[in-house]
């Protein structure tokens, strides 16, 4: 029988899959987004807004993506969200950098 103290096994990889997802997943995806975010946000008047609000809004990304893994009950759920953020702008990225010809590629 388990002293008071201990936990299972199951809650302990529970409570580490939980830390993971809160802590690198959460700045990895949080990272992603503002990578992502100005491929699709308008450029503004000035022609920067799809910059600045990414910057602007890199706090409040992470600390609802932390937030979201620290509160959510289903560990599968918080997984399923950070990956899909993840690869819709990971692909938007990827696709904006294959698609990109290069400047010596140009000039010919």
């Amino acid at each position: 029988m388990l002293a008071p103290t201990e936990k299972p096994r199951a809650s302990r990889r529970r409570l580490w899959m939980r830390f993971v997802l809160a802590g690198p997943v959460a700045i990895i995806v949080a990272l992603t987004l503002l990578a992502g975010m100005p491929l699709w946000l308008p450029g503004g008047a000035a022609g920067i807004d799809n910059l600045a609000v990414p910057l602007a809004l890199a706090p409040l990304i992470w600390a609802g993506l932390f937030f979201h893994a620290c509160l959510d009950r289903s560990l599968a759920r918080i997984a399923l969200v950070a990956a899909a953020l993840f690869l819709v702008h990971g692909g938007l990225v990827a696709s904006r950098m294959i698609a990109t010809v290069p400047t010596a590629e140009k000039a010919k």
